[in-house]
């Protein structure tokens, strides 16, 4: 198992700071591990965590967007932060962070594996009519003809329209264009030469 690298800046001010953790993780593949405001001077240092990679142009990224809003004051990426300092990094200061993130530990977490979901029965297929049977026999047994009558219904629909449904398609070319018709600005047509 990788161990993920921690990145961090600190900001003056918390737009700034809630600007470089919105550019950190749009920019690269990284979690927000949380931020922290620090007791004075209005500095804030958000803490993302991900592939070393991905937190270095996360960081990057952050910097630039948060100088637009106020400055910043310093930056750090860790490749792979020792196990020990898990509790500094998602301690109680640190608002949206677990007690103890269990992807800077390096030891494995076990694995759980939950039992599948049971699968609903498939619809079954009346082998005499070719069509499926619904889930109620009671509604089958009522009106079977109404059940076989609406997809030809649907078919029938969609292959013949009716009168008012074809004088609006005939229709829509005109009204995109405005009432004017289509061949080109000024009542020019597109194409002056060859037919």
């Amino acid at each position: 198992m990788t161990q993920r690298s921690l990145g961090l800046i600190e900001t003056i001010g918390l737009a700034a700071a809630i600007e470089a953790a919105d550019a950190a993780v749009k920019s690269a593949n990284v979690t927000l591990v949380g931020y922290e405001l620090a007791r004075g001077d209005g500095m804030t240092v958000v803490k993302v965590e991900g592939e070393i990679g991905a937190v270095n142009a996360a960081i990057a990224a952050a910097a630039v967007a948060a100088a637009k809003i106020n400055r910043v004051v310093s930056t750090r990426v860790i490749a792979r932060p020792a196990v020990g300092i898990a509790g500094m990094i998602a301690n109680g200061d640190t608002v949206g962070a677990e007690a103890a993130p269990a992807c800077l530990s390096s030891a494995a977490a076990p694995v759980v594996a939950s039992a599948p979901a049971p699968i609903a029965p498939a619809a079954s297929v009346d082998e005499t009519a070719g069509m499926a049977a619904p889930a109620d026999p009671t509604a089958a047994a009522a009106s079977p003809s109404a059940a076989a009558a609406a997809p030809r219904q649907a078919t029938d629909a969609a292959q013949n329209p009716t009168p008012s449904e074809q004088s609006a398609a005939t229709q829509l070319p005109q009204a995109k264009a405005g009432g004017r018709s289509s061949n080109g600005h000024n009542g020019k047509p597109k194409h002056r030469h060859g037919a």
